[in-house]
């Protein structure tokens, strides 16, 4: 990774890490749909901005089916039920828990990718899944207290979760011929329209007394966490590959946990922390062929220099 895939890198880890921490920080006044709506707004007007600059008001246009399709899978999964989920369950769970539940989306990839996509999985491959499974469910430790709906918010977070791995493997089969960029934008465009239509259907109230919480809360969302975190984690793919910019995710719920540490004081429980290395062992097992590919041509790089 060169200097640039490394700025890349630092700004997506931050951008996306200290998201769970503004969520956290809004849902404890905010109603969370209309909450995650706003933020899609936000969002949605400066994607649009960047692309329009960059395109022109033509080149930013979704054109033929795929790139329809492509815009309605990727508002409905990554953005619509992704964020509503996401939101609704950060009420009743810690910014660490969600981050470190979220880093499972590169392990949930692999066997929709399997079924949709029709990619062989190794016996090493099978055995990550077990172990990345395995880690999720120390970190949600499913109980009893599902049941009376007290702890509905790890499972609402697997869902939003789920929801991005199954977005991202149907993008890949669409493969919508419309950039990254103004494809985010305008499902993002799709997500605040949902978002707001289902906040409507579920009564939420939009007489919020608004503070300096709530609009910093928003704000950072909708500029810092969307309007930076998506065009830098494109950037990554194309500067450092996707299985690199994957690893995003693997420092994410450092961040989450450092961030929601000193701005809201949270503490993180032991089983998160073990939940994330079993998590992160799943993925080493599931891209184990495409990490050592790696390591080895890093390998090869830097002993000359040696």
């Amino acid at each position: 990774m060169n200097r640039r895939s490394v700025l890349l890198f630092v700004v997506a880890s931050l951008a996306y890490g200290t998201a769970f921490v503004g969520i956290k920080a809004g849902v404890a006044t905010l109603p969370p749909v209309l909450f995650a709506a706003l933020r899609f707004d936000l969002g949605a007007a400066l994607l649009l901005a960047a692309v329009a600059l960059r395109y022109g008001v033509r080149g930013c246009l979704p054109r033929g089916r795929r790139d329809l399709l492509g815009v309605g899978t990727a508002g409905v999964f990554l953005v619509l039920i992704n964020g509503v989920t996401l939101f609704v369950g950060q009420q009743y769970t810690t910014s660490a828990a969600a981050a470190v539940i979220f880093g499972v989306v590169p392990v949930a990839t692999t066997p929709i990718a399997v079924v949709v996509l029709r990619e062989r999985l190794s016996l090493v491959g099978v055995a990550g899944l077990v172990v990345g499974f395995a880690g999720l469910v120390v970190v949600v430790q499913p109980s009893p207290a599902l049941l009376d709906g007290t702890g509905v918010g790890e499972p609402l977070v697997v869902c939003a979760a789920l929801s991005v791995a199954l977005g991202s493997v149907l993008l890949r089969r669409i493969q919508p011929p419309m950039g990254s960029l103004p494809l985010t934008a305008w499902a993002m465009v799709v997500g605040s329209i949902g978002a707001h239509a289902l906040s409507l259907a579920l009564g939420e109230s939009t007489a919020i007394a608004w503070t300096t919480r709530e609009l910093a809360a928003i704000a950072w969302l909708g500029t810092v966490s969307t309007g930076m975190a998506f065009p830098a984690y494109f950037a990554l793919i194309r500067t450092a590959g996707p299985v690199r910019a994957n690893l995003v995710a693997y420092v994410v719920p450092i961040v989450a946990a450092v961030s929601g540490a000193v701005v809201l004081g949270e503490s993180v429980a032991v089983t998160t922390a073990v939940g994330f290395v079993v998590v992160l062992c799943g993925f080493a097992l599931i891209e184990y062929e495409t990490l050592r590919r790696d390591v080895r041509e890093a390998w090869a790089e830097l002993r000359p220099l040696g």
